[in-house]
C-alpha cells in the first residue's frame, strides 16, 4: 500500500509503484471514481476531450433529466 500527502493545493504525487502498475507517464490522465468512501483511480485509455465534453454535458443534461424522463426510466 502506498501513501501520499495532499498539498495546499489539493494535489498528491503518484506513487512510482502506482506509475508503474497503471502504467501512465507525465501528462497522460487518470479517472477518479469514489463508491462507498473508497476512491478508484485508472488510467484514461484515450484522452478525454475537455472542451467537446465540457460543451456536450450541458446540452445532455437538458435532454436527458427532465421530470418526464425520470418518471419513464424509474425502475429499470
Amino acid at each position: 500500500m502506498e501513501m501520499s500527502r495532499i498539498t495546499s493545493k489539493y494535489q498528491a504525487t503518484v506513487p512510482a509503484d502506482v506509475r508503474t502498475a497503471l502504467g501512465v507517464t507525465a501528462g497522460d490522465q487518470i479517472l477518479w471514481k469514489v463508491e462507498n468512501g473508497i476512491a478508484h483511480v485508472r488510467k484514461v485509455r484515450k484522452p478525454i476531450d475537455q472542451e467537446w465534453h465540457a460543451a456536450i454535458s450541458a446540452t445532455l443534461a437538458d435532454e436527458w433529466l427532465s421530470d418526464e424522463d425520470e418518471e419513464g426510466y424509474r425502475d429499470l
